[in-house]
């Protein structure tokens, strides 16, 4: 068999990919049951590290490491059997997607404190992902922007976003904000019948001012008011400096609370 080296493939890489495959010929001629699942047992541990690494893409999610790798393991000892060097396919090529699509099985089973939608679950990760590849090269995107990216529905995307938190729900002592002062989350929820009275009249007086306003200044509400994110946090989403938020939110406060005094009529 003749080796081919992919561009940016490294020497182990192509060691352990020619290696596997003759592995997988000498199985093929094993004269016995025995001998075929010794060199399965060596295909295995040739690959081992590989179904490693997979799991280590899917860690820091609400899933223990160990629990991502004993899946991963578990799938690679599934399909070694199954595989047929005899089509002349890379056994990774025809691993790596059983191995993934266990992985995000596992999660969709076993992650969720909270449980979302099951279309949510399915595009979560790959919504997460683009959102913080675009946060670390400095270009946040909207929802839109990364729905259009990836195929997806606005909404759903937008309900990805907000998911990320089903992992790890926070904690009522959580502060509401990142910035010194700042009530906790269990503040700010109802304790009597008056006070959810209260807060409803505010919802219903609030929802045609919030609809009033421009579709930046209800984005910016959001981020600051549902998603308890600080005014550098909605810079870097916007594009824009800290300076400029805190007096967009002091413009915005403002025109809310100037709304209060006037009737739905005049507010529309």
């Amino acid at each position: 068999m003749t080796t081919t080296v992919t561009p940016g493939q490294r020497p182990a890489d192509t060691r352990r990919k020619s290696e596997t495959h003759r592995l997988f010929l000498e199985a093929q001629a094993a004269d016995t049951d025995a001998e075929r699942e010794r060199i399965f047992e060596e295909i295995v541990l040739i690959n081992i590290d590989f179904a490693r690494s997979l799991a280590r893409r899917f860690r820091n999610r609400g899933v223990a490491l160990e629990d991502l790798e004993q899946v991963a393991l578990l799938t690679l000892v599934r399909v070694v059997p199954k595989f047929d060097p005899g089509k002349d396919r890379d056994f990774l090529a025809y691993a790596v997607p059983s191995i993934r699509g266990d992985l995000k099985r596992y999660f969709r089973d076993h992650a969720w404190t909270v449980r979302p939608p099951r279309r949510v679950q399915e595009i979560q990760l790959e919504v997460q992902r683009a959102h913080a590849r675009a946060r670390e090269i400095g270009e946040p995107k909207s929802a839109e922007a990364i729905a259009e990216d990836l195929q997806l529905k606005p909404a759903d995307v937008q309900e990805a976003l907000l998911a990320e938190g089903c992992f790890h729900p926070l904690s009522l002592d959580t502060p509401f904000s990142g910035e010194p002062g700042s009530s906790s989350l269990g503040e700010t929820i109802p304790t009597t019948d008056e006070e959810a009275r209260e807060a409803a009249e505010a919802r219903v007086l609030l929802e045609p001012l919030l609809r009033a306003l421009g579709e930046r200044d209800r984005r910016i509400v959001h981020l600051r008011f549902a998603e308890g994110r600080t005014q550098q946090e909605i810079a870097d989403e916007l594009g824009v400096t800290q300076m400029q938020v805190s007096r967009l939110l002091s413009r915005i406060l403002r025109q809310l609370r100037e709304g209060f005094g006037k009737s739905p009529l005049e507010v529309a």
